[in-house]
This record gives C-alpha cells, sequence and structure tokens, in this order.
C-alpha cells in the first residue's frame, strides 16, 4: 500500500522541479537497504545512517562547485540516528526546502508479524535490542520513536508482504522515479534455487558451455574478466546472446507502446555465477543504448 499526504509542490506561478533529495526512512527490517540499493542503481548518490543534524551540510558539500546540484541524493535515516535528531528533522527539511532543494520523504512500513518473521530468518539483532528487552519491545519502542518521521512522510510504503525483487520494482516505478521511462531489469538466478517470481522474461542458458568446470575459473563470476573472454570465444554463446538481443529488440519496444514501465528479463543456469551473470551484464550493456534506465541484478551473488 502507498499512501501520498500534501505535496510541497513549488507555487503555482513556478513549474514543480524534479526532487533532488530522497530521505529513506522505516522500521528496521523494512527494505531500507533494498531501497538505497535501488536508488544507487538509479544514479542517486547515497548515504546510509547520516546523522539528520548533518544532512543540511551534506547537502551542501555536494552542491559545491559549477552548475550546483549536479548529484541526485539519496540519504537513508532511522533509529539509529539520536532521538534529538530524529525531532529535528522536521525543521531540517524546512531548511532544505527554504533552500531550494526539492526532496521527498518516504517512509517504509512492515507489520510486526513480519519484522519478527525476518529477523528470526535472517537472526539479526535488532538496533535497539539491549539486555531485558525483547524483539516485540524493541518494535514497539521503534514505532514510537518514528511515529513523527512517519507523520510528515510523502510516501508510505507497507512492504509487509513484498519481496526484495517487488520492493525494487516499486521503488523503480510506483514511487514515480523514472519519469515515466520503461525500465529493464536483467536478473542472473540458479536453477537450484528456483525461477524469480516477478520474470517477465526467462532464458535458460544451461545448454552453453560452462567455466564452472574450469578449475582456474570456478572461483570467479561472470563479471570476471577471465570468464567473460572464455565465454566470449565460444560460438554458440556469441550465437546464444546474438539471438537473445535480436529477440528483445524487437518485442521489448511492444511492451513499451503498451505502457510497461518495468520488465524483468531473467537469465538462470546452474549454478547463477557464470553464464547467466555474464548473459545478464553483456545484454545490458547493449540496452543501455537504447534504454536510460537498464539494471542489473544477481540474485545467488547478493
Amino acid at each position: 500500500m502507498v499512501g501520498d499526504l500534501p505535496s510541497r509542490d513549488a507555487p503555482a506561478e513556478t513549474p514543480s522541479k524534479p526532487d533532488q533529495l530522497i530521505v529513506v526512512s522505516g522500521l528496521s527490517g523494512s527494505g531500507k537497504t533494498v531501497a538505497l540499493r535501488t536508488l544507487e542503481d538509479l544514479g542517486y548518490y547515497c548515504v546510509d545512517n547520516l546523522p539528520a543534524a548533518l544532512m543540511p551540510a551534506f547537502v551542501q558539500a555536494i552542491s559545491q562547485g559549477p552548475g550546483g546540484l549536479q548529484h541526485k541524493l539519496a540519504v537513508g535515516v532511522d533509529v539509529r540516528n539520536r532521538a534529538e535528531n530524529l525531532n529535528r528533522l522536521p525543521q531540517i527539511l524546512a531548511e532544505l526546502a527554504a533552500a531550494d532543494i526539492g526532496y521527498r520523504l518516504v517512509f517504509l512500513d512492515t507489520r510486526d508479524d513480519a519484522l519478527i518473521k525476518r529477523y528470526s530468518e535472517t537472526r539479526r539483532r535488532h538496533p535497539l535490542s539491549i539486555a531485558g528487552i525483547g524483539l516485540a519491545e524493541a518494535i514497539a519502542e521503534e514505532r514510537k520513536l518514528l511515529k513523527p518521521m512517519r507523520a510528515i512522510a510523502d510516501r508510505v510504503v507497507d512492504t509487509s508482504d513484498l519481496n526484495v525483487h517487488q520492493l525494487r520494482r516499486l521503488v523503480i516505478t510506483e514511487m514515480g522515479l523514472t519519469a515515466g521511462a520503461m525500465t529493464l531489469l536483467f536478473e542472473s538466478f540458479a536453477y537450484r534455487r528456483g525461477v524469480p517470481a516477478d520474470a517477465d522474461f526467462v532464458f535458460d542458458a544451461r545448454c552453453l558451455p560452462n567455466p564452472h568446470w574450469d578449475a582456474q575459473l570456478r572461483p570467479l563470476s561472470g563479471k570476471d574478466a577471465p570468464v567473460r573472454e572464455w565465454l566470449q570465444s565460444r560460438p554458440e554463446v556469441a550465437q546464444y546472446a546474438s539471438d537473445l538481443l535480436g529477440f528483445l529488440t524487437t518485442w521489448l519496444p511492444r511492451f513499451e507502446s503498451d505502457g510497461r514501465s518495468y520488465v524483468t528479463i531473467c537469465l538462470g543456469c546452474t549454478g547463477g555465477r557464470h553464464r547467466s551473470v555474464y548473459l545478464s551484464e553483456h545484454l545490458a550493456e547493449q540496452f543501455r543504448q537504447r534504454y536510460a534506465q537498464v539494471l542489473t541484478y544477481h540474485r545467488e551473488m547478493e
């Protein structure tokens, strides 16, 4: 669920401008790291756990130089901040607005039962957990501390039922960060762990020669030069990549003309580290010449 509060658009006599700063906040375990990594893939300069009091100085430092603020910025602010910094955040954001810095505050929320399950699965320690305070109490205290921030958020996103891929998709599309252009995600995966649930296209690379059987290449990945060179020297790999390029070049514009804003192309192999990674990177490089937003995600390497 995505909720909107009244926006701080520019006065009617001046056109609104895109946000230069995205502030990502929310409960621990709600997906802030995933959101920030996605923003980084989209070209944002990202800093996590920045003390809120330093935000104006951070923006000013990045803004110095000819032309002013050249980078889109994203900052993660959460309960690891001191309480006085969190309480001052509305004032800090008002100062940024007064300095003509367009910003958006996005708050990621999650149900208690989903958070408890995530902490149980990852065995991570909640940042507020201390001796004598259990996980449920820590989550309740965190909600209390972050309540004022949630109240002023421009977007509130409930991530309780979202997986990593769905959250990435939401950041890119539903939060309006791509200005209407279609975004492509090339994702590599291992068949032994299953096909990604959100795939639009799935291609099987297990028929291609496998660098895994070369002892020198086995520890490497499809992003490493020796593996790339090994695969590029195989004619069947070149033919496979060329066929995929031709197929996608023909049919992706049809999806774009149909109003699609996000397409996930998944490439799988046995281990998800060599052939599928190489093909994902190779195709992404080709399509970056045609589309403004082209991302890669290597599931088995994250």
